[in-house]
């Protein structure tokens, strides 16, 4: 590692679906979270937030050093019949949120009208000088480009004055410009522009002849599944094209994923990075949930190489339930599990919850009726010495390498 920098500079934004994810971003090091209510979320379904919930999400993330800021996306299309919803979310966030991530002009409007700070999303597809002067004139504090520029172009973009730049760093990447996809709503009626994308553009196809009806499986049948995006091999040069937020893309991850992606883009964000080093974060954020890696845009137009290969994760490892948390003794650091299947002295787990966020260890020593063992099976409930606090409920997964 060449020299610190000031840890200050750069903002990295954490995805958060839930309290697990939310308390396993602030562990990590975020300096900001991002979220979603049930309400106007690009991101819908059960990994969302209630409003009733940010006061306790402030509690959360006040209890850490870095303190991150709470930042709600408001970001799908809003129709007429909406605007008084939406309108009473403003309301009932203001204060409530550090700001608000938004494209729509309606949406604009209210946060103007109750005060409230704004983003502009990426789905605006800001990717000029004048599009980003004319939201900032707005009164919008931060731009999140499209994800189609490269550096050059963002450095441009990032020199205009009053004005933060953000841009997405890792995560999933959609092969419409900045995620305006209507393949979803055509198919299944699920509009990914309202947060329900069904995401069939990560299936194989097949190319069938009209007339015979003859049929060919394409060799790398996932023609319209972009690879992941990865910039630790960029982060260098994206730090000083003027970019003030990081953003990891990923609300419906779980925490495990969250805890390594953003441990990983701290260390890149707060020190500057040999080759090597960076190649070793790049391994470490492989062993959670990816498609393979790409640089996207950021170094001119992607090729078919940043097409992915697989329809589902090519992550190195891979979680497989093992029980929950029945009760949690603090004074000697150790867990009560329930096994729903057979756990071995020396093999990885990871605890996950809400209060504990994610957190992996080998079992060195585990106990049985008070008794020590190598060994347990589906039903045991055996104590497992964490080092780390853990609470009832919580789940526990073992950590298994893909191919063994």
């Amino acid at each position: 590692m060449k020299k610190e920098g000031d840890k200050k500079d750069f903002e990295l934004m954490a995805p958060a679906g839930d309290f697990s994810t939310l308390t396993a971003a602030c562990k990590a090091g975020a300096d900001a979270v991002y979220f979603g209510v049930h309400e106007f979320s690009m991101r819908t379904g059960k990994k969302n937030f209630k409003i009733s919930d940010l006061s306790e999400m402030r509690k959360i993330v006040n209890s850490y050093p870095r303190k991150p800021k709470l930042y709600l996306t408001l970001n799908t299309i809003v129709y007429d019949e909406e605007l008084k919803k939406v309108e009473d979310v403003v309301k009932k966030t203001k204060d409530k949120v550090d700001a608000i991530i938004c494209w729509d002009l309606a949406v604009i409007e209210l946060c103007r009208k109750y005060g409230v700070p704004f983003f502009i999303s990426t789905q605006s597809s800001v990717a000029n000088t004048k599009a980003a002067e004319f939201y900032r004139d707005l009164g919008a504090k931060r731009i999140v480009l499209a994800r189609e520029l490269t550096i050059r172009q963002i450095e441009k973009i990032a020199q205009i004055r009053g004005l933060e730049v953000e841009v997405f760093a890792h995560g999933a990447m959609c092969v419409s410009f900045s995620g305006r996809c209507f393949v979803s709503q055509f198919l299944f009626e699920s509009s990914a522009n309202r947060g329900k994308c069904l995401h069939p553009c990560r299936r194989s196809y097949i190319v069938k002849d009209k007339e015979k009806e003859y049929e060919l499986e394409l060799a790398e049948g996932t023609v319209m599944s972009a690879k992941d995006l990865c910039t630790l091999s960029l982060i260098e040069r994206i730090k000083k094209a003027g970019v003030k937020a990081f953003k990891i893309e990923g609300r419906n991850r779980d925490a495990r994923y969250v805890e390594k992606v953003v441990k990983a883009y701290r260390r890149a964000l707060d020190s500057e990075l040999t080759k090597e080093e960076a190649g070793g974060l790049i391994e470490e954020v492989k062993s959670v949930y990816n498609k393979g890696f790409s640089t996207g845009f950021y170094l001119g137009r992607p090729t078919g190489k940043d097409f992915a290969n697989t329809e589902n994760s090519a992550a190195t490892t891979y979680k497989e339930v093992l029980g929950r948390v029945t009760h949690f003794y603090p004074k000697i650091g150790v867990a009560l599990v329930k096994l729903t299947g057979r756990l071995c002295k020396g093999e990885k787990i990871v605890f996950i919850g809400k209060s504990v966020g994610s957190e992996e260890m080998v079992v060195e020593e585990m106990e049985r009726d008070k008794r020590k063992v190598e060994e347990a099976e589906k039903g045991d409930e055996v104590g497992i010495k964490t080092g780390f606090k853990t609470r009832k409920g919580d789940e526990v997964y073992k950590i298994k390498e893909r191919g063994k």
